[in-house]
């Protein structure tokens, strides 16, 4: 039974003695704070702060986590974020004694199981992509785009080319922008066609000896895949520009097509979003970006490269972009990417994908009728519907997804892709069983229905969570930064 947990601030609000924890003697000597700190920061007195006991502790924070939803608990339908379930065996992979154990430091003789997964992975990513190096440095899928469009500029230069541009359609991922700018070009937005592909004329016109490339998500974001993606990657490369794919979505084709053949110059993976390891949320990443024969002498160092004695890191390359990060990668991550990986082997990458674009089509197909389909060009890995038959109504996409909160399951992705005006961007994943994308689809029915006949209860929502509807923009202008104690709240 969930209930409205208080701040752990406000747990044992008489602040009763609990002992909860007790520090070992110091094994140095007692200092008044006061002669080595200013005197505004120190506390007068610690009656703020808890004093709970160990089981206290333990409860707080186990209710809590019932109050947050996760895969393990259902299906979690996120658009472009493939919210797939984490096996159990890649964290039992990324918790043997040997890989937890070892210290990046150490020397490359003591490591060499290490640096042999790394590159058994580096291995299986290329020949997933098709692409011709690998780098694992990335530490998330944005800061691959950096690395990716960071080589891009350095082989521009390397040609005696100031190319300052880059086109960015305008289905892309944020980020996609956001990369170019941070690496010293200018974004160019690049209009969609009437089936949300990229309008090849506007792509001709566009593509100048200013452009240093297009950033592209193959399937896009509205879950169309670039039927014309080998003319595109031949005009911008007849235009002397470089193409970078943006690799979010490419658990839609793992095994059935290969994003070298495409003509890719750079993509990177999301190993979160294709290849089960966990979404960190702020926490540890990675984002392994995949080149070209063209880019591939820029990559960053360390390499890690198979040598007559077993396996080392390569430094000493003057064409490199340099290090992307300190040490090589997040280790453990690439630990699960490649027990995943291993696990499923090549048939099970192809089937993964198949699963992935069924269900999304099998979504389409049962909600095509209760919701607009701005964009019908077939779908891959997810479908993108919009609230404009609700709207009708008075009921938002925002009214569904709190309702859709009521039956059971996380909403989907809100409001994106920006082309589609009240979106509901829905990705089943593969992970899912099909009972529970069924109930899904009943449920997102019921909602269609309820707009129609009893809208209140979609603009009411939700009713049967421990916290009711926010005022949200009460809680964006004046939000609750500080707890004080028998006082107003900070903002």
């Amino acid at each position: 039974m969930l209930r409205e947990e208080p701040l752990i601030f406000e747990r044992n609000p008489a602040r009763r003695t609990r002992g909860g924890f007790r520090l070992p003697p110091a094994d140095v000597d007692d200092v008044e704070p006061t002669e080595v700190l200013p005197a505004d920061l120190v506390r007068a007195s610690l009656n703020e702060l808890p004093d709970l006991g160990e089981l206290d502790v333990v409860q707080h924070f186990h209710r809590l986590s019932q109050l947050n939803f996760a895969v393990d608990e259902g299906l979690y339908p996120l658009g472009s974020c493939t919210m797939k379930y984490n096996p159990r065996i890649n964290e039992q992979a990324a918790r043997l004694p040997g890989f937890t154990r070892i210290h990046p430091l150490q020397p490359v003789s003591q490591v060499q199981g290490a640096l042999r997964l790394m590159w058994e992975l580096s291995e299986a990513l290329r020949s997933i992509t098709g692409m011709a190096a690998v780098t694992l440095q990335p530490a998330a899928g944005a800061h691959g785009e950096l690395t990716g469009m960071l080589m891009i500029r350095k082989a521009l230069e390397a040609r005696g080319e100031h190319r300052d541009q880059v086109l960015v359609p305008d289905s892309a991922h944020g980020t996609n922008p956001a990369t170019a700018a941070f690496a010293g070009f200018q974004a160019v937005e690049i209009v969609s066609a009437k089936d949300g592909t990229v309008d090849l004329a506007a792509l001709d016109r566009m593509m100048t000896d200013r452009v240093a490339g297009l950033m592209l998500t193959v399937p896009n974001t509205l879950g169309v895949f670039e039927h014309r993606i080998l003319e595109i990657a031949d005009l911008v490369h007849t235009r002397g520009g470089l193409l970078y794919l943006d690799g979010a979505n490419l658990n839609a084709f793992v095994g059935r097509a290969l994003p070298g053949a495409m003509g890719a110059d750079a993509l990177h993976i999301n190993l979160h979003k294709t290849f089960s390891t966990p979404h960190g949320g702020g926490g540890p990443g990675a984002g392994p970006v995949t080149v070209s024969e063209v880019l591939k002498p820029y990559l960053p160092v360390p390499r890690v490269v198979k040598n007559e004695s077993g396996f080392g890191l390569q430094w000493d390359d003057e064409s490199s972009i340099g290090p992307m990060r300190g040490f090589y990668a997040n280790f453990l991550v690439l630990v699960r990417a490649l027990a995943f990986i291993r696990s499923l082997g090549p048939d099970g990458l192809r089937e993964m994908s198949e699963v992935a674009v069924l269900y999304a089509n099998l979504v389409r197909h049962r909600l095509r009728s209760a919701y607009h389909l701005k964009y019908d060009a077939p779908s891959m890995h997810e479908v993108v519907f919009d609230d404009s038959l609700q709207a009708e109504q008075g009921v938002h996409n925002v009214d569904i997804a709190k309702r859709l909160l009521d039956y059971g399951f996380h909403p989907p992705t809100m409001s994106f892709p920006l082309i589609v005006h009240g979106a509901l961007m829905i990705e089943p994943s593969e992970s899912a069983s099909p009972e529970e994308v069924e109930a899904f689809c009943e449920a997102m029915l019921e909602l269609a229905r309820e707009a129609q006949e009893h809208p209140e209860r979609l603009l009411e929502a939700p009713h049967e969570t421990p916290v009711g509807r926010l005022d949200e923009v009460r809680a964006a202008r004046q939000p609750v930064l500080r707890w004080r104690p028998g006082g107003p709240a900070e903002s």
